[in-house]
């Protein structure tokens, strides 16, 4: 597994990607300064990757920390919360089908990191 810190104007947040080859052309391309778009329990941002992702599990259904990569628009996004298609267990719920890569283990406050701010992303060793 690898590390990832992740930092926004309301704070660090260190992460964890899985061994996948998404997760390592991500880990490969890093550090990046994205801006970042917010929208109902979510940070997304374009990523400039062309990773392989025949044969790889998509969901819409994840658990709030989850970072998960977009296939379609290649992004990276990062559930913080609630989304629109929620349920009542409050789990964030994917508009489009998912890949999962990694988790933030306490991703508390990452709501304030404003929609269009740039953040870091950054290897952690």
């Amino acid at each position: 597994m690898k590390k990832l810190r992740i930092v926004t104007r309301s704070g660090e947040y260190l992460a964890v990607l899985d061994d996948s080859d998404i997760s390592n052309a991500v880990w490969l391309s890093l550090p990046q300064r994205p801006t970042v778009n917010m929208m109902g329990g979510e940070i997304y941002f374009e990523m400039p990757l062309d990773p392989d992702v025949k044969g790889t599990e998509r969901v819409t259904v994840l658990e709030k920390g989850d970072i998960a990569w977009w296939p379609g628009p290649r992004a990276i996004r990062i559930f913080y919360g609630p989304t629109p298609l929620s349920e009542e267990d409050g789990n964030p719920v994917s508009s489009h089908p998912v890949i999962k890569i990694g988790h933030i283990e306490d991703c508390e406050g990452i709501e304030d990191s404003g929609d269009r701010q740039r953040i870091l992303m950054d290897r952690e060793f």
